[in-house]
């Protein structure tokens, strides 16, 4: 196991920046490690491939210092195991209710006498039972960490409960989920999206612990970090992938190139 970029970051007060990679080509982990981000949202929620496949992006991972922090589907407390034992520095865990769930997720996340994490020193995480077990538990314990992340207005009667568990690092508010269940879709400065914010900021302050939140641009950032957030989380491949095919068509549809883009609202 390698020490967490974004545990030492957090601990020393330094601002976190996590972006998300969606493809499934070992090189594009590794060329964003190489160059240092701080970690990488591998996002298996909502995207379609295996656990297998998702130890290969982990692997190439490791050959720069990028943490990977895995997003799990509710309830799927083995397949964050899982996750960890892949290599997996860090869980962030979608949709929670309350404290008590919270509090599972650590325990699953955790080995004894915090948690009640599996042991298995064959895997990445260890790696290959190249440690003492007692010094990898201890290591595990103190490099994983735990992301809870808030995406209904429910969620806010308990983000102080939330805050003050012992093992979870920072709370982060799902801007898209909490919009929808707010019944303001997207509408990200809407009010009641705002409020969260401050409410979500207030819990981790109190309870000593880091928040973050989704941003769009660099002005978004500036703002939530004046208003107390530490990890940020910003763009993804698809998209920087998308906005650089239609700078390329933009560069030479003066030349008279012309496209059939179906992406286009009037497609």
């Amino acid at each position: 196991m390698r020490p967490s970029q974004i545990k030492a970051k957090l601990r020393r007060g330094e601002p976190v920046l996590i972006t998300t990679l969606h493809l499934t080509d070992p090189s594009v982990f590794e060329l964003a490690s190489l160059m240092g981000f701080d970690g990488i949202w591998m996002d298996m929620e909502h995207h379609f491939y295996s656990l297998e496949t998702a130890s290969c992006m982990m692997r190439a991972t490791r050959l720069g210092v990028t943490d990977i922090l895995a997003r799990p589907g509710k309830g799927e407390f083995m397949r964050m195991q899982r996750m960890l034992e892949a290599g997996a520095q860090g869980i962030m865990y979608p949709r929670c209710d309350d404290a008590e769930e919270a509090a599972e997720v650590v325990q699953w996340v955790k080995f004894p006498p915090k948690g009640k994490r599996g042991f298995d020193g064959g895997n990445p995480d260890m790696p290959y039972c190249s440690m003492p077990m007692t010094d990898y538990i201890e290591w595990a314990n103190r490099e994983t960490f735990v992301f809870i992340q808030v995406e209904h207005p429910h969620t806010l009667d308990h983000v102080d409960q939330i805050a003050r568990l012992d093992g979870v690092d920072a709370l982060i508010l799902g801007p898209a989920d909490f919009s929808i269940h707010s019944g303001v879709p997207g509408q990200f400065d809407h009010p009641k999206v705002q409020r969260a914010i401050d409410r979500i900021a207030a819990a981790a302050k109190k309870g000593g612990k880091a928040w973050g939140v989704p941003c769009g641009n660099t002005d978004q950032a500036k703002q939530m970090f004046e208003r107390g957030a530490r990890v940020l989380f910003y763009n993804a491949d698809i998209l920087m992938v998308k906005q650089g095919l239609e700078q390329m068509q933009q560069d030479f549809a003066p030349l008279g190139f012309t496209f059939e883009n179906r992406l286009k609202p009037d497609a």
